[in-house]
C-alpha cells in the first residue's frame, strides 16, 4: 500500500491548538492515510470527536483511559477504577496503587474483547486502551504478561521501552509494535528494531513528543523518519516498510480495515 498510518499521536494536544489544520494538511502531503488520534484523558474526547467528523475517514479517534490522568503536571495521577497504569514510582509508589492500576488494565481488557476492539497499549504500566494501544513504562514484562493471561489478541504496544528479548515474548503472542521518529536517537529502539520481525512493527509519532529532535514538537508527516531508519537497520526499501506496516495497521485497526485496506 502506498501510504503511511500514524498509529499513535495526540492530535488534541495543547500543542496543536493553533495550528491543527496545517499539521492535518502537511501529514496529507508527507502521504499519511489515516491518524489514529490517541486521548490523554477524557477532557479531550470531544476535541477528538471534532477532529474525526472534520476530517472523516482520516483521523480516527482512540478514546481509551491513559493511566497517567490530570490536565496539569500539578494535577496528574495515576487511574484507579474511576479512571487508569503506571508503576513508575511517581505515580505507582506501591503494590496497592500498582494492583489497583492492573485492576483498571484487566476491566479495559475485557471491555475490549467484548468490542471486539484492539489494545493500545505502552509498556511501563501505563496503559490505555480504547481503539487498540497499551501504553506501559517501566513495566514491559508484566504487561505483556497481563496481557497474555488475559487472552488479549489485537495488540499494540507503542513506545516500548523494555529489552529485545522481552518484546520477542510479546511477538510470540502475536502482539505488534510501533516504533516513532525518536528511533534515530534512541540506542534501545534500534537494538529493539534488529530483533523484531518487521511482520509485528508498526508506525507511530506519538506526536508532539518522541521527534527525532529533543524538546521540539513532533508532528504526524514526520512518520517517514520512522520508516526510514527502519528500513536502514533491516536493509530493506522504504517501500517494503512502509506497504508491510500499513499493512499491520490494517489488521489491528477494524476502522481501517473498511476504510483504506480493502
Amino acid at each position: 500500500m502506498n501510504g503511511f498510518i500514524d498509529c499513535h499521536c495526540h492530535l488534541a494536544a495543547r500543542e496543536f491548538l493553533t495550528d491543527i489544520d496545517a499539521v492535518i494538511e502537511q501529514a496529507k502531503k508527507a502521504g499519511l492515510l489515516a491518524l489514529v488520534a490517541v486521548a490523554e484523558h477524557s477532557g479531550e474526547f470531544e476535541r477528538l470527536i471534532e477532529l474525526s467528523d472534520k476530517y472523516t475517514g482520516f483521523v480516527l479517534p482512540c478514546l481509551g483511559v491513559h493511566p497517567v490522568q490530570g490536565n496539569s503536571p500539578q494535577e496528574q495521577r495515576a487511574a484507579t477504577l474511576q479512571v487508569g497504569l503506571d508503576f513508575t514510582p511517581r505515580f505507582a509508589s506501591t503494590e496497592a496503587q500498582k494492583n489497583e492500576q492492573r485492576k483498571v488494565f484487566i476491566e479495559q481488557i475485557e471491555i475490549a474483547k467484548q468490542l471486539d476492539l484492539p489494545l493500545y497499549c505502552k509498556t511501563s504500566f501505563l496503559c490505555e486502551l480504547g481503539d487498540g494501544n497499551v501504553h506501559s513504562r517501566s513495566a514491559g514484562r508484566p504487561t505483556i504478561n497481563l496481557l497474555k493471561e488475559q487472552g488479549a489478541k489485537k495488540v499494540l504496544l507503542h513506545a516500548f521501552d523494555g529489552k529485545p528479548s522481552v518484546a520477542m515474548e510479546g511477538v510470540k503472542a502475536g502482539f505488534f509494535f510501533s516504533i516513532p521518529p525518536s528511533i534515530i536517537r534512541s540506542e534501545q529502539k534500534q537494538k529493539l528494531v534488529k530483533q523484531l520481525p518487521l511482520e509485528f512493527m508498526c508506525l507511530e509519532t506519538d506526536s508532539p513528543a518522541l521527534g527525532p529532535e529533543k524538546q521540539m514538537r513532533n508532528e504526524p508527516k514526520n512518520i517517514s523518519i520512522s520508516c526510514q531508519y527502519i528500513a536502514q537497520i533491516k536493509g530493506l526499501s522504504v517501500e517494503n516498510v512502509m506497504e508491510v506496516t500499513t499493512r499491520n495497521a490494517c489488521k489491528l485497526f477494524p476502522k481501517l480495515q473498511k476504510i483504506i485496506c480493502r
